[in-house]
């Protein structure tokens, strides 16, 4: 069968499965990933891990607006078996802004066979989204294409499937493992700090986020800043009338371009990004305020080291500049990487830093550093904590954001012996 005719067939299971749903619910490391993966016909449920994953890309849930991808996979949930718990995060049914329609509630989703909610194992991923959305689309006969089609629905699905294909084979107990589906982690976790109430504690748990199939060994840590400047509005003809608060702000960004920061050789420079800026009304008018939001991503010590090379360098500058810190703000993070094979290269984005390490991971796994944030430091607790996933980080929140079918049932197969390995 060409692959072409082996997605039709999928396609069409998808749109079936679509329809009695909603019934029912009303190159190197870290590189974009080529089309290299093709259908994987040895796979069973193909079918159904496809038309999961089309319907959660389908249903558009940026940041706050996950109400709709949440009453999906709970009633999906529930069609197979499994006993969901929803936990309200923030705005909460029943209350004013939902009485009136301003806002509709937000939910985590814990799911898991039978009667057991305190498993051994945890599977965990997030069913937020970036903005904008981009609608889901088949493009070259194995690639899908959308928002969240990688970050990090495909997570959402090939760990379901996971737990289903495992299940099935008699190899996991009622008792063994859970599903915990998340809002709120592309701004701040929120979601996964509310599941910390759930008061369950696991042996360990198995983060999805787009790793292009490879076990991640750690990622870097975080800190955000907001930066204000007040000046003296006047008219531009006579600038020595007012106070300039762009010229105020700007000297200070150019200086934190050329800081040096923290390194690390597992984890390269840290890297500071100048997100948002604003400042003044007019061409012609003095501007009174700015404002800079900018993000490090910590590769060595603590925030609260960055944080003081970040604020001497703009108080240096012009100590009539604020400067504070925003949201959660942690070091890198260490990942367990720790099943038996042998030794690996760990690979990095800069490759002053590379290295060839002895080190262990499981058979079939490649090992990796990221630069990104994830929901692991917002879990409390003594777990082993994993990082894994299909796709590639480098094309989530973009406009070409997308991953094969290939990628998707791998996923599968290597969540599956992770949990496999977990349980030993």
């Amino acid at each position: 069968m060409r692959p072409s005719q082996w997605l039709v067939q999928c396609l069409l299971a998808a749109v079936s499965f679509q329809s009695s749903t909603t019934a029912a619910t009303k190159q190197p490391s870290q590189y974009p990933l080529a089309s290299s993966h093709g259908p994987d016909k040895a796979y069973s449920n193909h079918k159904l891990l496809l038309a999961l994953h089309r319907r959660l890309v389908e249903i558009e849930s940026i940041t706050g607006n996950e109400y709709a991808v949440g009453v999906f996979l709970e009633d999906f949930l529930l069609q197979h078996n499994y006993t969901v718990e929803r936990q309200y995060v923030g705005t909460q049914p029943g209350s004013f802004s939902t009485l009136k329609g301003e806002k509709k509630p937000r939910f985590n989703l814990l799911a898991y066979p039978g009667s057991t909610r305190n498993t051994r194992v945890l599977l965990s991923s997030h069913i937020d989204t970036v903005p904008p959305f981009w609608p889901y689309e088949i493009r070259n006969d194995d690639e899908i294409w959308g928002r969240g089609s990688v970050d990090d629905k495909a997570c959402v699905a090939t760990q379901f499937m996971a737990v289903e294909e495992l299940r099935a084979a008699g190899e996991i107990g009622p008792a063994d493992v859970a599903l915990l589906f998340v809002v709120g982690e592309e701004t701040g976790g929120d979601g996964m700090r509310a599941a910390n109430e759930l008061n369950i504690k696991w042996e360990s748990v198995i983060f999805g986020e787009p790793t292009e199939l490879k076990l991640a060994a750690g990622h870097k840590g975080l800190i955000q800043f907001d930066i204000k400047a007040q000046g003296k509005a006047a008219h531009s003809g006579y600038p020595w009338l007012g106070e300039n608060a762009n010229s105020m702000i700007i000297p200070a960004l150019a200086e934190l371009l050329k800081t040096e920061l923290p390194s690390s050789e597992k984890y390269g420079n840290s890297t500071l990004n100048i997100g948002l800026m604003g400042g003044g009304v007019a061409a012609n008018v003095i501007p009174e305020s700015a404002n800079a939001r900018l993000a490090v991503r910590i590769a060595e010590g603590s925030p609260e080291k960055t944080s003081k090379i970040v604020v001497d360098t703009v108080l240096r500058v012009d100590d009539r500049l604020q400067i504070t810190s925003m949201g959660p703000a942690y070091g890198p993070v260490y990942i367990d990487s720790d099943v038996k094979v042998e030794a690996c290269i760990i690979q990095y984005r800069e490759a002053s830093f590379a290295s060839t390490i002895a080190d262990s991971f499981a058979p079939g796994f490649e090992k990796i550093t990221v630069n990104y944030g994830t929901d692991i430091p917002n879990l409390k607790g003594d777990h082993k904590r994993y990082l894994y996933g299909p796709g590639s980080i480098l094309v989530a929140h973009s406009d070409h954001e997308h991953l094969t079918i290939g990628n998707l049932t791998a996923a599968v197969e290597g969540y599956k012996k992770l949990v496999l390995h977990a349980l030993k």
